[in-house]
């Protein structure tokens, strides 16, 4: 089709998501080179997002994963994990036990993250049936979260919007405080005393299981560095102190990587930096860079143990969980992983984003820089006090003003709204120091302008 009818086409019968389902001039991408994308116009982009997290090694591996794919379908083209499995599977959960921290030794696959989300909860609920504890049935998660959409997953996303219309949840979550330091500090402001912080979010969540029901809470949820609401990072002894209540009060502890895993902050198992180990992991996204669609669920031996030992059943299947195609792309993945250093260009070049990243400070719309690894925040504000842009502005911000801005820029990057406005980027893990800088030299120049939109402070002179 034409970029004409590829327009057409989609209006009258392409349903979008999370979007509204009339766009005029659609951002249509047909072909990727690195970490660049191309438009059906010839336009070339810098993709800072790596495609909603998931674009690990950008877009020029697609001839070796390819080949890898083309001898698998040569091989067994389909398999499910219902009673029989196939090498692909197997090999991947061998090779994930291996790079995971501690014993996450058992994998269950999935075909996305909301997927492995609600696998985590009914592998949660089967290990407290076995061990005789059929009374755990609540889960504690964090305000504004996001751990998917399908409905119990849902259950445990913090984001009201996403939750109203589709009520009542079918899973008990007891949501608490996030770890956003730009907004925690007693006065709402910027936190002061990281260890303060951290104790106060921890007897919240101690408060919240004993409130629940400490012998009928099942599971404890959070991500290594919350998405929604800017890649908020968690304060000093905060992952520790919840493996603490976790194993006080006896439920599990799981840390949902579906964007914070395979790579995004330098590891494959990025809780496993916290020095603990925890329950459950739920991975996706970029478990095989997005060349294919996959998910899975890490467990420790011994939230699998019981299970085992009393001969129970885990009643749950995905029929494309753990699909050949898939797991070999999975593989090959890791594999150039490790041929090509991609976490330790993760780890080396962390610092240096950072630093570049920190420079946007400068620009009188930029009231924080946050986040870890390949994945960041700018929180935008109106003055210099930082006060919060109301309803009416983040909509003139963030819908009206800056997407159309980042497209003439040339950059992908997220413009987010859950109450603060945050701009996120999340490069690909392939990337050098030229593209970052590309990026940041981008968005100072989007940034810059959207003060002057925006009419924040002394905008024109932060430009210069």
């Amino acid at each position: 089709m034409t970029h004409d009818e590829l327009q057409q086409a989609a209006q009258e019968h392409l349903l979008l998501h999370f979007s509204k389902q009339s766009i005029d001039d659609l951002l249509v991408l047909e072909r990727g080179e690195g970490p660049y994308v191309f438009d059906t116009k010839g336009n070339k982009y810098v993709d800072a997002l790596s495609s909603l997290f998931c674009s690990q090694l950008g877009y020029s591996y697609g001839e070796e994963i390819g080949a890898a794919v083309a001898s698998q379908l040569s091989t067994l083209a389909f398999n499910t994990n219902w009673g029989t499995a196939h090498p692909p599977s197997i090999e991947l959960a061998a090779k994930l036990a291996e790079v995971a921290p501690g014993d996450l030794n058992r994998v269950f696959f999935t075909s996305g993250g909301s997927e492995a989300v609600e696998a985590a909860w009914k592998l949660c609920r089967e290990h407290f049936l076995a061990i005789g504890q059929p009374r755990r049935k609540k889960a504690i998660a964090r305000h504004i979260a996001y751990h998917g959409v399908t409905l119990g997953a849902l259950s445990f996303t913090g984001v009201p919007k996403f939750k109203e219309p589709f009520a009542p949840a079918p899973i008990d979550v007891t949501h608490v405080s996030n770890t956003n330091m730009f907004r925690g500090g007693p006065d709402g402001g910027r936190v002061t005393d990281e260890d303060a912080f951290t104790a106060t979010l921890l007897a919240e969540m101690e408060d919240a299981i004993v409130a629940a029901g400490p012998d009928e809470v099942a599971l404890i949820i959070a991500e290594p560095v919350q998405n929604a609401g800017g890649c908020l990072v968690a304060p000093r002894g905060y992952w520790k102190g919840l493996r603490a209540l976790a194993d006080k009060y006896g439920a599990l502890l799981m840390a949902d990587e579906v964007i914070a895993g395979c790579g995004r902050l330098g590891e494959w198992v990025a809780s496993g930096r916290e020095g603990i180990t925890v329950d459950l992991v739920s991975l996706a996204k970029g478990l095989t860079s997005a060349y294919a669609p996959m998910g899975a669920v890490l467990a420790r031996d011994g939230v699998v143990a019981p299970i085992v030992e009393t001969g129970a059943v885990f009643r749950h299947g995905i029929t494309f969980g753990g699909h050949p195609l898939a797991a070999t792309v999975a593989l090959k993945n890791m594999e150039i992983f490790e041929r090509d250093g991609v976490l330790e260009n993760v780890r080396e070049l962390t610092p240096y984003l950072a630093e570049r990243l920190s420079t946007l400070l400068e620009l009188p719309i930029v009231g924080d820089v946050r986040g870890d690894g390949f994945f960041w925040a700018m929180e935008l504000v109106k003055d210099e006090d930082d006060t919060r842009f109301d309803q009416a502005e983040r909509d003139k911000l963030l819908r009206g003003f800056l997407p159309g801005r980042l497209r003439e820029a040339g950059v992908i990057a997220r413009a987010d709204d859950r109450g603060d406005a945050v701009l996120q980027i999340a490069p690909p893990l392939i990337s050098d120091k030229a593209v970052l800088d590309d990026i940041v030299a981008r968005l100072r120049d989007v940034l810059g302008d959207a003060g002057v939109h925006m009419d924040v402070g002394s905008a024109a002179a932060g430009v210069a």
